[in-house]
């Protein structure tokens, strides 16, 4: 709370709020509209303009669309731990607008695309190696920026207010942009793209996703922008490193030869319990592994013994989650 309070007193705009709803709407929308555009007729452009039969492009279309729901888990995950929403936002949507490029210049430029097939005609020319590499470069960097950022800006936008009925209002809001971009792109854009060329509605696609570009950078000045706080996934890729950094270490019994502080915080001194007991080598402390004023000096070697704990906690629940999954 204190950083925020300090992003708004040390600048000369107010940070935060209503006013960066319009950009953040704005942008959302030019997100939404430009990835639902070009991918809810992939298949039939796959078809028609790269001479595919239907089971391979509707392969192609299932990767690109799992990729989707895929990657905000990254972009989630890089948001927290490492560059803030913003940061994450902003590289994911120039992303997505050098893929929708690409994809575009496929029907612009003849040599990117195969001959189209005569009416009837069996025999169609496949697309080469360099338009496929082209096509499958456009739908890959595409794919992951309309993921990294179709819900990080909403954690983005919620992260501006403080108060948990503002934040509900925004929510609402967002979903109601959200969903009201998708029917347009599955609408009125896939009909421009089989009534009247696939240049002009991908070319909306690549316009609208600029604007939306364009409103989330023009209203940075407004953003507050939280620091990242770090993952939970973070820390268990880190308990798992520690612990096999240190496989060959004899572990003690002894509390003190255990690591049980973070960030400040003395955590409850306790012994790691013996239920995956090789786990407890990454919170066993090492020379090197502390500074003096007890701050971890190499955070992929050492983990607290809470951290330690919590991913014992997940492996004795995950048997749990797969029989969920079964069921």
């Amino acid at each position: 709370m204190e950083g925020r309070e300090a992003q708004i007193s040390s600048s000369g705009t107010k940070r935060g709020g209503w006013i960066t709803f319009p950009f953040i709407a704005g942008a959302a929308a030019g997100f939404t509209l430009g990835g639902v555009g070009w991918l809810a007729n992939l298949i039939v452009f796959l078809i028609q303009e790269f001479n595919m039969k239907s089971i391979n492009a509707a392969q192609i279309y299932n990767i690109a669309n799992g990729s989707t729901n895929l990657f905000p888990s990254i972009g989630a995950i890089v948001a927290d731990s490492f560059l803030g929403s913003f940061a994450v936002v902003a590289i994911s949507a120039s992303i997505s607008l050098l893929g929708i490029i690409l994809i575009t210049l496929t029907v612009i430029l003849d040599p990117l695309r195969p001959q189209s097939c005569n009416n009837g005609s069996s025999l169609c020319t496949p697309p080469s190696n360099v338009q496929y590499a082209v096509l499958y470069t456009g739908l890959a960097m595409a794919s992951f920026g309309l993921g990294g950022t179709r819900f990080t800006i909403a954690t983005m936008g919620a992260n501006q207010f403080d108060k948990p009925k503002d934040r509900e209002i925004f929510f609402n809001w967002y979903f109601f942009t959200f969903y009201f971009a998708s029917a347009v792109g599955n609408t009125a854009i896939v009909y421009i793209e089989d009534n009247v060329s696939w240049r002009a509605g991908f070319g909306i696609c690549a316009i609208t996703n600029f604007i939306g570009l364009a409103f989330l950078l023009l209203g940075n000045r407004f953003y507050l922008h939280d620091k990242p706080q770090g993952s939970p996934f973070t820390s268990i890729v880190r308990v798992i490193v520690a612990t096999i950094r240190k496989w060959k270490i004899e572990l003690s019994s002894n509390i003190e030869d255990y690591y049980y502080k973070h960030d400040g915080i003395t955590e409850t001194a306790t012994i790691p319990k013996m239920s995956f007991r090789l786990l407890n080598r990454a919170a066993f402390k090492t020379e090197g592994d502390v500074r003096s004023d007890g701050s971890i000096a190499k955070p992929w070697r050492i983990c607290t013994i809470q951290q330690v704990e919590d991913l014992k906690t997940l492996i004795r629940i995950f048997p749990l989650w797969l029989s969920e999954a079964n069921s």
